[in-house]
């Protein structure tokens, strides 16, 4: 089993239903169904995908996407989001450009992203 592999297996255990998917290019998109929204947003609940990238882990994953219809509770479109394509996927989707300030390749993993991206719902913008 593979470094990834075997992160993608330890961030099954918080999330059983996430799935990886290989992409030609060597990179991987990890998408998490169902993924819990806090009040604020206008939807409980949204897939989330995000790339790790050829060279992962020493390649830190880099923005995410979420179904093209999430919005804020009010209606507005999040901050720092468009309609950016995921790599090798047809459907729409929503970009979040939302970056992670420090990693460590040797401590932080799969789910460790996946927590940037649940502080990034905290922050109703």
């Amino acid at each position: 089993m593979t470094p990834l592999e075997e992160q993608f297996e330890i961030l099954r255990t918080d999330f059983p239903g996430a799935r990886l998917e290989h992409l030609p290019d060597g990179s991987n998109v990890i998408i998490v169904p169902s993924f819990p929204l806090p009040a604020g947003w206008s939807k409980g609940a949204t897939e989330v995908k995000f790339i790790a990238p050829v060279g992962y882990p020493f390649s830190r994953p880099d923005c995410f996407w979420t179904e093209s219809d999430l919005r804020l509770a009010n209606g507005a479109m999040p901050q720092n989001t468009g309609a950016n394509p995921i790599p090798n996927q047809s459907n729409p989707h929503l970009w979040f450009s939302w970056h992670v300030s420090a990693w460590n390749p040797n401590s932080d993993n799969l789910l460790t992203y996946l927590h940037v991206i649940e502080r990034r719902f905290e922050d109703l913008k």
